[in-house]
């Protein structure tokens, strides 16, 4: 299921890099090669999300505020009115669809209408209860997982593949034993938030419920991967996961202008299929997904996350699939003077060397054994076991 509205553009804070023409183009991509009119994909059009479903998360005051602010020019509090977070017409209306259409993908894999479900216009994990933080107002991923706890969730996983951290997401539910969350991250030493570092593993009574690997600027396609299977299939064995919530930001990609890893499209690819593959191990399929960041508005989103609603929907995308004439010619309508992508890969080989506790580690290896030292101890793991 693929959760969508031409609606959902509306989310625009105008001259600005989370550009709604990254998900515009992303819907016409995989339109053109097919992946939405594969057998048995459902388009749904989402409601926007109520204010009992955002009071879940967030403080009804800050509701308030996002509502009001588009109608005086002077508003500033509450994160609203800066250069991350401008204030814009119909701010609470747009934010609310965003929510809406992820809570409406969580609804459905939950009731078994659908296995999989994406909303690729979501992922807006920075937003807290009281504030718009990182161009995120109403944080969607944490609406949704709290309306799967009101509908009986006992045990969900979060994994968040975005280059910055999940800071929201975790903050909303660091005490809550029912909701693992996973953030693999440039470090914080480096990057916008300045949260998720190792030691950061949940709150009195979720011990073990947060994990954070904090990965150093330049990382590549090996290193990534080296990183996600050192630690993410441990953890969400051992949680033992009744739904997969994943956030997959494709600014971690090389050619991003906001951030310092060294990912290509086939590495992002080579995640959401490993995502999946942990869903049907774990949680009998059951995995909702959504966007993230990205800021290559042309040269990398559209087609990760192409890749994306491929994965969820049926078979991958081969990589060296040709991108359609037709998408190349709005895509450069769109974003005139950007270089247009020919094919859906970077021609990468994302393959990587499994992560051993000896030999002579480099700062990626010091990373995951980072993590593993903080958190492994509290699920019952040994962090030097790399069977583990």
């Amino acid at each position: 299921m693929v959760v969508w509205d031409e609606a959902l553009l509306a989310y625009d804070m105008g001259d600005h890099p989370l550009d709604p023409v990254r998900v515009e183009l992303t819907v016409a991509l995989a339109r053109e090669l097919g992946v939405l009119d594969r057998p048995g994909v459902r388009l749904v059009r989402p409601e926007p999300a109520d204010e009992a479903l955002l009071t879940r998360v967030h403080d009804l005051r800050y509701l308030d505020a996002v509502r009001v602010a588009p109608r005086d020019p002077l508003f500033a509090g509450h994160g609203l009115g800066t250069a991350d977070n401008p204030v814009f017409d119909g701010m609470h209306e747009s934010s609310a669809l965003v929510a809406g259409a992820t809570v409406a993908a969580a609804e459905a894999v939950w009731r078994g209408e659908a296995r999989r479900a994406v909303n690729v216009a979501g992922g807006l994990h920075h937003a807290m209860p009281a504030r718009a933080a990182g161009f995120c107002v109403y944080n969607d991923p944490a609406v949704a997982i709290a309306r799967l706890l009101d509908l009986g969730a006992r045990r969900i996983a979060y994994v968040d593949v975005d280059v910055h951290h999940g800071d929201g997401v975790q903050q909303v539910f660091y005490d809550d034993p029912r909701v693992l969350t996973v953030s693999l991250h440039e470090t914080p030493l480096a990057l916008f938030p300045g949260t998720g570092f190792p030691d950061e593993t949940g709150g009195p009574g979720a011990e073990g419920a947060a994990v954070n690997v904090a990965l150093p600027p330049g990382t590549d396609d090996a290193g990534w991967q080296r990183a996600f299977h050192a630690v993410v299939p441990s953890v969400l064995r051992v949680f033992r996961p009744e739904i997969l919530v994943t956030q997959c930001g494709a600014d971690g990609h090389r050619l991003d202008p906001l951030a310092d890893l060294h990912l290509s499209v086939d590495g992002q690819r080579a995640t959401y299929l490993a995502l999946r593959a942990l869903a049907d191990e774990l949680c009998e399929g059951r995995w909702v997904a959504t966007g993230g960041g990205g800021y290559a508005l042309v040269e990398v989103v559209p087609r990760a996350w192409t890749h994306l609603l491929a994965a969820a929907t049926g078979a991958p995308l081969d990589p060296a699939t040709p991108t359609p004439p037709g998408w190349r010619a709005l895509a450069a309508a769109r974003r005139p003077g950007r270089e247009v992508p020919l094919r859906m890969t970077d021609d990468v080989d994302p393959a990587y060397r499994p992560w051993q506790p000896t030999g002579e580690p480099n700062s990626v290896d010091r990373a995951v054994a980072a993590t593993r030292k903080s958190v492994f101890p509290l699920l019952g793991l040994d962090p030097h076991d790399p069977r583990d």
